[in-house]
Order: structure tokens, then sequence, then C-alpha cells
């Protein structure tokens, strides 16, 4: 949920420091096995911008399909919309492609969706709808796609801005901070 390449830099919001601030802040608790958990299970929604009942459910979703529980839930997580247009680089951010498809300006074969949470198939074209190719937003992004990387598992018509999911994710091509395993242990609980 941070904007840009907050997050790339050693000062990542995010990832907290060993101890507080402060004169007496060295002096630290174990860290629990449940905070552990807990902490990652936070870190991956708001990665992903997902609310807890949201992300609840999607972890039910996750264990009952077949194959590990960590890497469904990451799998859907990545399969969302919003998170499909921020991978084509139609936003600099998750936050953004969210507003991006509330707001209509994104097509998902054909039809405007303005679902965020919507999941994508493969074979789902996303594209730019005609009337938001006009806007300023729409030009800054064409200018910039060609910076943009694109995972393996999407292609881009960068003439047209339109994306096609090609695949489902990997795990090696889905977000690497996050340690899926402690997620599944602590809804194992």
């Amino acid at each position: 949920m941070l904007k840009g390449a907050k997050c790339v830099t050693p000062k990542c919001p995010i990832v907290r420091r060993h101890s507080p601030p402060g004169q007496h802040g060295g002096a630290r608790r174990k860290v629990s096995e449940y905070s552990l958990q807990l902490k990652e299970k936070q870190k991956a929604r708001f990665i992903y911008g997902v609310l807890e009942r949201q992300f609840r459910r999607h972890y039910a979703e996750a264990e009952r399909l077949p194959g590990q529980s960590g890497e469904n839930l990451l799998r859907i997580l990545e399969m969302r919309l919003d998170n499909v247009v921020y991978r084509l680089g139609f936003a600099d951010s998750r936050r953004q492609a969210r507003q991006l498809v509330q707001h209509g300006h994104i097509t998902v074969n054909g039809r405007v969706t303005n679902i965020p949470s919507c999941l994508v198939k493969e074979g789902d074209v996303i594209a730019w709808k005609e009337d938001s190719s006009k806007t300023a937003l729409y030009k800054m992004v064409a200018k910039d796609i060609e910076s943009k990387f694109i995972p393996g598992w999407l292609s881009l018509d960068r003439d047209s801005l339109s994306g096609r999911v090609l695949s489902a994710p990997e795990r090696s091509e889905m977000e690497s901070t996050i340690d899926e395993r402690l997620i599944v242990a602590f809804y194992s609980r």
C-alpha cells in the first residue's frame, strides 16, 4: 500500500528496526513466535492492500485448493485485478491501481469492471477503457511503460496498452519478501 518504490530502499516503513528509539530502546524482550507470524500476515496484508476479512476469505479459499496453502494464498493475491493492473505497469502503486479500477478506467475482456478484488483467470485481457485513453494519466503511462518490468506470467502489448494473463504466477515470480509459511502457521492455530 506504499506509494511507488518507497519500500525498495533500506528505510522501508514496513520493515521495523530491531529496537525502539531512545536511550533505553536496546533492552528488548525476546520476540515470540506468534508475534513473528502476526507481523508477516500484516506485512502481506499491507503490501497487497487487503482488509482482514478479505485476507481471511482468501486464505480459506487457498486451503481448499490443492497444493501448498501459502503458495495458493500468494497466487490468489497476485491474481486480483488491482494487483494485475499494478504488475502490468498501468499504475505506480497498488493503491493507484485500485483507484483506477474503482473509477472504471480498466476493462476485463472488453467489459468495464470496477471491483478491484475481482480475480482474473488465464487468458483474460486487461486493457484501458476507450474513453480513458484521452486522460493525462493514460498519456503518462504510455510514455513510461517502456521502463516497466512485466512478470513472465503476464504479456503486455505496449502499443495498445493491453495485457493478457498467460498463466498463474509461480512462487519465484511473486513477492519474495513474504514468508508464507509464517502466515499458514498463524491461521493454523
